[in-house]
């Protein structure tokens, strides 16, 4: 929320207290009374002149005194401070009350008597407490909204970070990539570099918003795969399926590609038989499931143990960006690994 609609919200809700204050008050002051004479105008004076002078003590205490108490922390002296205006206050309102209403002797010797004194010093005291509350709750809902909203920044920037953790990361992984054709004189190094240059165009550019097209998701990792594929010499099965109608569909930028770089680091090798590789990406209704399946290397074959900062990495950003709208499940056996992300879609 805006500061201009929350200082909006608050001065609407002051005006809607003593709008309905002096309806209440005016009523009990004209028809309230039995057989007594009803004056409008002197009615209308009263209630006037009651709201005015009520309000002037309630705001001197909510804009000038209480703000002075929450700075210093000292009761003692803020007592001193309210103690005469309020007195003042209460006996400048029953001398207006008493100039209103002379000569009436219904009313008249009620104004003068303890019990009035009694029941108006109580009235000014409980007015002031109500205004001076509403200024501690506003404080406590915008303390609260500041915090949600330095909470939300602090979230925001960490997601940065992680995303900003995921390029370094790839591009140190596809460069290897490029020094291994480039160094076995690979006729492929130019069809690598030009999909690389398409990758690091979706890097830099598309993927700096909070949602991407899936389609551009998919096809950041249709090339990837390809420069895989180039590396592999085309020796290892891999296949990405994608179905229903993914044109609407927008995602969180690399999430899906932190398990397909997992998939070819633990589980692929040109040395190791049968290799393999499944990915399914499939949209229904409001809901994306993606499947990614790979072959599991020897003990001797995978050097690079288990990820750890990569999956970590995609937790953390699915548990900020997806908070009670993801489910995640891996299994592992002796032959396979099998990840599956789902995402309810907003």
């Amino acid at each position: 929320m805006s500061t201009l609609q929350q200082r909006s919200r608050i001065v609407l809700l002051h005006l809607s207290f003593w709008a309905v204050y002096f309806s209440f008050f005016f009523y009990q002051v004209t028809y309230a009374r039995r057989n007594e004479e009803i004056v409008l105008w002197r009615s209308l004076l009263d209630a006037t002149t009651h709201v005015l002078i009520m309000a002037g003590i309630a705001y001197l205490n909510y804009f000038y005194l209480l703000p002075r108490f929450l700075k210093h922390k000292q009761f003692g002296r803020y007592i001193l401070e309210i103690l005469p205006p309020l007195v003042l206050t209460v006996v400048f309102h029953i001398y207006i009350k008493r100039l209103i209403y002379a000569g009436m002797p219904g009313r008249g010797g009620f104004l003068y008597s303890d019990k009035f004194i009694i029941q108006h010093t109580s009235s000014v005291i409980f007015i002031v407490i109500f205004i001076g509350m509403l200024r501690f709750a506003e404080d406590w809902f915008q303390l609260e909204a500041r915090k949600k909203e330095i909470e939300n920044e602090k979230l925001t920037a960490e997601l940065r970070f992680l995303k900003a953790q995921i390029n370094p990361h790839f591009l140190f992984n596809t460069l290897n990539n490029l020094y291994y054709l480039a160094f076995t004189q690979s006729p492929n190094t130019t069809v690598v570099i030009d999909k690389l240059s398409q990758m690091m165009r979706y890097m830099i550019y598309d993927s700096n918003h909070p949602k991407v097209p899936l389609k551009k998701e998919i096809e950041y990792m249709e090339n990837y795969i390809s420069l895989e594929q180039l590396r592999l010499d085309n020796q290892v099965p891999i296949t990405l399926e994608v179905s229903g109608n993914t044109a609407p569909v927008m995602i969180e930028p690399f999430l899906f590609i932190t398990f397909l770089e997992n998939a070819f680091k633990h589980g692929v090798s040109n040395n190791a038989e049968n290799s393999w590789v499944k990915a399914r990406i499939e949209v229904a209704e409001r809901q994306c499931t993606y499947t990614v399946e790979n072959s599991v290397l020897p003990p001797k074959e995978n050097h690079e143990g288990k990820s750890g900062i990569g999956l970590q990495n995609l937790q953390r950003r699915l548990q900020l960006s997806y908070p009670d709208r993801h489910t995640l499940e891996i299994k592992e056996t002796p032959e396979m690994y099998h990840v599956e992300l789902t995402l309810e879609l907003s």
